[in-house]
């Protein structure tokens, strides 16, 4: 039973900053408090379940753990500030998390595949805190200038393009001579690379 008031005071701390973002309501102090009580004990509960685990299947419940109790700290920041800025750094520990499992996730690979699985990591990373950014700079009331906002677009673009240029350069890696060689042109020419 404890487990499920967990579940559903993270849940309720989750579904408070997406209400706060959209209608503007804010979490108490205590509520907030008590969201951050409920994630740390919910830390240590999935922490003592991966403590059954070994291997890279070990590491990958760990990171699972610490991303979850950080998403729904930032959420409960989020919902309790009810910022752009607190919801962007909500997204961002998300984007955290969610890149540290998959990083962990890629270990179980070798060579090639294990470049590839990083760098495509790293770029979903990237493209989530981009766009964290742009919604924050687009909700923020303070930043209402056109200007602002295409250059906050325009960052975003050139981020996640870089992102994916390294992908397809990684993968070129797995090819050799021509082959490599045409590769490596195709995706300077798609990413706009010289």
């Amino acid at each position: 039973m404890k487990a499920s008031n967990l579940l559903l005071a993270m849940m309720t701390a989750a579904g408070l900053t997406l209400a706060g973002a959209a209608q503007g309501a804010t979490m108490t102090k205590d509520q907030h408090d008590a969201a951050y009580k409920d994630a740390a004990a919910q830390y240590k509960a999935d922490k003592t379940a991966c403590g059954s685990m070994s291997g890279n299947a070990k590491d990958i419940c760990m990171e699972q753990a610490k991303g979850k109790e950080k998403v729904a700290k930032a959420d409960a920041d989020a919902a309790y500030k009810a910022t752009p800025k607190a919801r962007e750094d909500a997204r961002t520990a998300r984007a955290d998390a969610d890149y540290n499992v998959a990083k962990e996730k890629c270990d179980d690979l070798s060579g090639n595949q294990k470049d590839v699985c990083v760098k495509e990591a790293k770029a979903a990373h990237v493209k989530a805190k981009a766009d964290a950014k742009v919604d924050r700079v687009a909700a923020d009331t303070r930043n209402t200038s056109s200007e602002k906002m295409a250059t906050a677009r325009k960052d975003a673009a050139e981020d996640k393009r870089d992102a994916d240029y390294k992908v397809a350069i990684e993968k070129c890696d797995s090819l050799s001579g021509g082959a490599k060689d045409t590769c490596v042109k195709d995706a300077k020419a798609r990413y706009g690379k010289s």
